[in-house]
């Protein structure tokens, strides 16, 4: 039942826990005492919404940064990574394979705020040996979820 749930929920975190008991096939006190396990157990982290801000007035500027590190003796990647991520800026840190160690996804309000992150925050830290900033232009999914519509051919058809 937990990986069902797990499965459900990450879709759709929102839906009613009664629905939740119907579709598993249990009790909604069921629901309710795995929901809490997972929370307890570090499984569930959060509850999100996610949110097409290019639907909004709302102008942000989002970039994906891959970091080559030198990691640290009896600390690895973690204590550097650690150090990144808890920056404001820093929605997301994973330790990557290929020419970089770190993949780093950042907001920003323009495009000179990330670069001033980059050069002035991320590039000074010891331990950073590069970086290469790229700018998300366009989300067409994520997380999942497609966020873009398909648009309609809008040219006139002619016909003979």
């Amino acid at each position: 039942m937990r990986e069902e749930l797990l499965r459900i929920i990450e879709k759709n975190s929102r839906m009613d826990l009664k629905e939740l008991a119907v579709i598993l096939g249990v009790e909604e006190i069921d629901v309710v005492n795995e929901l809490a396990a997972c929370e307890s157990e570090g499984i569930i982290c959060g509850y999100h919404t996610m949110i097409n801000w290019e639907h909004t007035s709302l102008e942000t500027v989002n970039a994906l940064i891959e970091v080559r590190i030198t990691p640290q003796r009896g600390q690895g990647f973690d204590h550097l990574a650690e150090r990144i991520y808890r920056y404001q800026e820093v929605h997301s840190v994973y330790l990557i394979s290929g020419g970089y160690d770190l993949l780093i996804s950042l907001e920003g309000k323009s495009l000179r705020e990330i670069s001033n992150f980059v050069s002035d925050k991320l590039s000074t830290l010891d331990g950073v040996l590069s970086t290469a900033t790229h700018f998300v232009l366009k989300k067409y999914k994520d997380h999942g979820t497609i966020l873009t519509s398909k648009n309609e051919d809008e040219r006139e058809l002619i016909t003979p």
